[in-house]
Formats: C-alpha cells, structure tokens, sequence
C-alpha cells in the first residue's frame, strides 16, 4: 500500500459488510430481551443459545454443501482443524453468548450494549500481544474519542437501569466475562492458522459444536428442552440464527481478516447507538443530552480510527 493509497477499511468492500454488521448486531439486544421476558413460558437461556446456534449452524452447513467448495472433505480429515473448530465454538458462540443472556438477566439490554463496546480494548492488546500489530497514533486518538462516548453512554444507562447496585455489578460480570471470551474468538481470525481454513465450513463446524455444547450445558442446569411456540419467539429464534449469526459473523470474521481485530471492534462501538435507535421506534427511548453527545463521540471516534492505516497495512 502506497502512502496515496486509502487504508483497507474505508473501501466499499469492508465499510458495506461493516454497516450491514452493525445494524443487523444493534436489532438483535431487542430479540434477545423478548425471548428472555417476552412470553409467558420462561425459555432458559441456554437453550435460546442453543436453539440459535443449531439454525445457524446449519445454515452454513447447507451453504457450504451447495457451494461444493474443493477440499472440503479433506478438511474433516484434519485434526487441527477440529481443534481449531472447537475452540472458535467454545469461546464464541458457548461462553460469549451465555455471558451475554445472563447478563440481560440481571441488566438492561441497553447497558449490556453499553459495556459490550469495551470489546475494542481487549481486541486491540491481544492483536498487539499475539498478532504483532502495531496501533498508531490516529488509531489511538479515535479509540479514546469513542470510549468517552461509550462513558457517557454507560452513565446514562446505569443511571436508568432498575436493579440496584447488586444486580448491575453481577449483569456487568457476565458482560466483561463475555467480552474476553469473544476476544479471544475474534484475535483466533486473524491468525495464520485460521486463513488455512475456509470461512464457511470452518463457522458451520463451530457453531453446531458450540450448538451441542450450549445444549448439554442446558440440559445439566436446567432440565430438559423448552421452546416457546409462539411466533415472535420462533421468528426470534430464525433471526438470530440465520440473519444475526449466519449471515453477519460470515462478514465479520472476514472484516476481521481484512482489517484487524482493533479496527472490526468498532462495530461494538456503534451497535449501541443502533440499538437506541431501533428503541426509539419500538420501545420509545427516550433520549437525553447524555445520550446524544455519547452518541455523536462514538460515531466521531469510528470515523477517525477506520481511516488509520494500522494495524491493517
């Protein structure tokens, strides 16, 4: 890349999938409270978790059988790629998103969203730690622009969630657990070994794994299946896997391999703001001077850090 070139991720092919990320990511804080408090029959978590990721997974599993992609086969042969499969599956769709549906257990699904952000700090160290990747100046310079913004949008969701103090630190537990383990998952992408492996079915193997994981960890907790059969929790349920799964970690795990880590972070940054928005029109947030300037700070900070040439070079 020469000095006169844009950096990666202003070009159409990173910002149209980044956009379509952030939008699909800030719908799904308003699915996952209705299948939490929306119906008269309680689902466990684990088993929404569950039930997402078995559609998810098998959706890619369906692509990747009609894509017919050479070399398949041989993959299944390959024991790292199980291992690699297995942990992606582990940490991103068990331990994140169990953290995540615990979390609006004890918190607002706005405050989770809130401290979800955060996303963009352990990203940054562990590609810095394991990945080598340099952050510059104007990378830098936007993450702490952003974070002012994630604060004062934090201040004002803390001051307005209904738990007590109690529950807020037990719901923010679960949110910072579930953080370093998407993290993890995320730096996982940017990796050599992850570029070994296509993309599709890599994500199918990992979300029915995680799928099998998330529902025996529900059976042992909880007790056998429960499923809600009323349709907003069934459309729920497709949304989640299909749309905000299938579909939106195929784009991000590919901005991830495009741009970084710090830099796909980013979406965390803005899916909050998103998230209010969409509230605004279905639940009727309303909106305060707080939220407005954190809103604006967030969006400032992402516009000033995509267009840093680190780390993505």
């Amino acid at each position: 890349m020469s000095p006169a070139d844009p950096p990666n991720s202003t070009r159409a092919g990173v910002l149209i999938p980044f956009a379509l990320v952030v939008f699909i990511w800030g719908s799904t804080w308003i699915v996952i409270r209705d299948q939490l408090h929306g119906g008269a029959l309680a689902v466990p978590a684990s088993w929404s978790v569950s039930y997402r990721f078995l559609v998810a997974g098998a959706t890619l599993a369906g692509v990747a059988v009609w894509q017919r992609a050479p070399g398949t086969r041989a993959l299944f042969a390959q024991g790292g790629f199980w291992r690699f499969a297995t942990l992606l599956g582990v940490l991103q769709f068990v331990l994140n998103f169990n953290f995540v549906y615990r979390a609006e257990e004890h918190i607002t699904s706005g405050l989770v969203a809130v401290i979800f952000a955060l996303l963009l700090v352990p990203n940054a160290l562990f590609a810095r730690v394991f990945l080598g990747q340099r952050l510059g100046r104007q990378l830098l310079v936007g993450s702490a622009i952003a974070m002012s913004g994630v604060a004062l949008l934090f201040i004002k969701e803390a001051r307005g969630d209904p738990g007590g103090p109690t529950e807020s630190l037990i719901g923010i537990a679960f949110t910072l657990c579930a953080i370093l383990s998407a993290s993890t998952a995320n730096v996982m992408q940017a990796t050599k070994t992850a570029a070994r492996y296509p993309m599709i079915p890599t994500l199918a193997t990992a979300m029915l794994i995680g799928a099998g994981l998330d529902a025996g960890w529900a059976w042992i907790t909880t007790g056998p299946p429960v499923f809600d059969g009323r349709p907003g929790y069934v459309a729920g349920v497709l949304y989640l896997g299909i749309i905000a799964s299938a579909l939106a970690f195929t784009l991000y795990f590919r901005i991830i391999r495009t741009i970084g880590p710090a830099k796909a972070a980013y979406n965390g940054v803005i899916v909050p703001v998103i998230a209010m928005l969409l509230s605004t029109v279905f639940e009727g947030y309303r909106w305060t001077p707080l939220a407005v300037a954190g809103a604006m700070l967030a969006a400032i900070g992402l516009v000033v850090a995509l267009r840093a040439r680190r780390p993505a070079r």
